[in-house]
């Protein structure tokens, strides 16, 4: 077992810079991981209001697609959004995932490119066209003998793709298991195992207590599956067989939520009040837009307006991707929703 631990606390920027013409947008990070922080740069289409904005991805053409659980006030229930690259409304589709639209992942294929979707309140992961219609829908696993031998609760969370093609479900919020299946649907089994008793920072290696998010991590010699351990305050990785590999124990990752990489880096939404930012190694090199100093008890600004926000912080990171020429792009966990632009700064 390898682990990241005790690392030196790296110095952390959020200011409001100024120029001539006034006020510009708040600035975080330092040195290489420096961006200024456009809050709602992405906004939902006339009619329809955010609900907790889950889920981020972005296609080879730059398009971006957002899954969103859709406000109880909205007048359009589409709980996922594409947009183009500059952040232009291009579709919205997906009514039926309305409260339920949580992960979002996009995988090329022979036939083409395909939205898989996660869904916590009907239970299912479905496979689309980047389009919106549905390819198929799964349910329940029966197939995995824990789900089969007795009802136990099933709530996926998120999907990821080996390279290879086989494919990983976490079941996040409902038993806290990791399912493998071959590309054509056959289960091959579990990633991990499910943490019985207590969890925390001191689980067993291998031992998950909410898996939140997966990603495939090809940085290194072999790729391994990068689990955001949420609930054990930690990273985990895997190998393409199962076998664990990795636990990253920086006490500096506090909810960890979804992991995605791009070149060296691996950006990694903290749900809470942080975007960080880690190396091939896996250890911490940024931590972003960090809100805890003025965020109080957890949860508790969930109910604010955007008007009460602390402009240049986040509150609740969900998810966050690297877009194509280097930005992060986080969604928040909030009734109202927030989809961030942290544009990088040149240096």
């Amino acid at each position: 077992m390898l682990a990241a631990a005790g690392l030196a606390v790296l110095p952390r920027i959020s200011l409001r810079a100024a120029d001539k013409t006034g006020a510009r947008p708040p600035i975080t990070g330092s040195g290489e991981h420096t961006y200024e922080c456009l809050h709602d740069w992405l906004q939902p289409p006339e009619g329809l209001l955010w609900g907790e904005t889950h889920a981020l991805c972005e296609d080879e053409e730059g398009n971006l697609y957002v899954g969103h659980t859709v406000h109880k006030d909205s007048r359009r229930g589409e709980a996922i959004v594409a947009y183009d690259a500059q952040g232009r409304f291009i579709r919205a589709f997906g009514s039926e995932f309305r409260g339920g639209a949580h992960g979002l992942a996009l995988h090329r294929e022979p036939e083409g490119v395909f939205l898989y979707h996660s869904d916590i309140l009907h239970c299912t992961t479905a496979k689309l066209t980047l389009g919106g219609e549905l390819v198929w829908k799964r349910g329940y696993p029966r197939e995995d003998r824990e789900y089969g031998a007795r009802p136990i609760a099933y709530r996926p969370t998120n999907i990821a793709f080996s390279p290879g093609g086989d494919y990983f479900v976490a079941d996040g919020y409902g038993s806290s298991h990791v399912l493998r299946y071959a590309a054509d649907g056959r289960f091959l089994g579990e990633v991990g195992r499910r943490l019985e008793g207590k969890s925390g920072r001191d689980a067993p290696d291998g031992a998950l207590s909410t898996p939140h998010s997966l990603w495939v991590d090809l940085r290194g010699a072999a790729p391994v599956l990068a689990v955001a351990d949420r609930s054990n305050h930690r990273i985990q990785a895997f190998g393409m067989d199962g076998a664990h590999r990795l636990t990253v124990k920086d006490r500096r990752l506090r909810l960890p939520c979804h992991c995605h990489t791009r070149g060296d880096w691996m950006v990694c939404p903290d749900l809470d009040s942080q975007v960080c930012i880690l190396d091939r190694d896996y250890r911490i090199v940024a931590q972003l837009g960090d809100g805890k100093p003025h965020n109080g008890a957890f949860g508790s600004r969930r109910t604010q307006s955007r008007a009460q926000f602390t402009p240049g912080e986040f509150i609740h990171p969900h998810d966050a991707i690297f877009l194509g020429n280097g930005d992060i792009l986080v969604s928040e966990w909030l009734p109202i929703g927030r989809i961030t632009r942290l544009r990088r700064v040149s240096g």
